[in-house]
């Protein structure tokens, strides 16, 4: 019997920004170009342009009953599940993400996951033991967010919560302040060459990852 060759490696980007146009959307195209020019795959879910309902259902929350996903939340979970990297890109809004993104967490990556396996951190979901990626843009520019404590929020929700929820194997984090109209062609073309570095890094890490198996979990915030 012939052996199957091992799929290749993938990478799913979720991106939850309103306007195809947008610095999110750039970003999410310099990653997913890279990670196909390293030989690996990558595809977009975008949130906006799939019209995706962030409203959990009452149905869907898990409880002593069992839990009942909607088709959409089931297709979704199809579309992505098993993928080796899950990259984040949104902006930040109010100190939060928005709420098309929260949803998303909420109905897709936190499919019957119960309080109880968060605790333990023994959460069977989407995400476990896979690896994730936030990149995050703001119009504030870090050193204004950080004298809020955003910056620190931020690294909070997009590692070590996360990665603490979901029993996931690692979980970095990206940011970068001062996106606004305007923004010059130089500052733009530096921050999305950060964008693959770091998607160069991922690739790397995936690859060795697929012949040696995964290291040991990290104790650091990975940001």
């Amino acid at each position: 019997m012939t052996e199957q060759a091992p799929s290749p490696v993938r990478h799913v980007v979720i991106r939850a920004h309103p306007s195809p146009k947008s610095f999110n959307a750039s970003i999410a195209a310099a990653y997913c170009d890279t990670v196909r020019a390293c030989g690996q795959n990558a595809s977009v879910r975008d949130l906006y342009a799939l019209n995706f309902d962030p409203l959990l259902k009452e149905d869907e929350r898990p409880h002593a009953g069992g839990t009942s996903l909607s088709s959409d939340v089931r297709e979704e979970i199809a579309a992505i599940r098993d993928a080796d990297i899950y990259v984040l890109v949104y902006p930040v809004w109010f100190a939060m993400p928005p709420a098309i993104m929260k949803g998303y967490i909420d109905r897709v990556f936190g499919a019957e996951v119960t309080v109880r396996q968060i605790q333990d951190r023994a959460a069977d979901g989407v995400l476990s033991g896979h690896h994730m990626l936030s990149i995050t843009t703001s119009g504030a520019r870090e050193v204004w967010l950080d004298e809020q404590g955003q910056v620190e929020s931020l690294r909070n929700l997009s590692t070590r919560y996360l990665r603490n929820a979901f029993g996931m194997a690692s979980c970095e984090h990206l940011h970068f302040g001062g996106i606004t109209e305007g923004l010059s062609k130089r500052f733009a073309d530096q921050y999305l060459y950060d964008v693959e570095e770091r998607a160069r890094h991922m690739c790397a890490m995936l690859a060795a990852e697929r012949r040696t198996g995964p290291a040991p979990l990290s104790i650091g915030d990975g940001s």
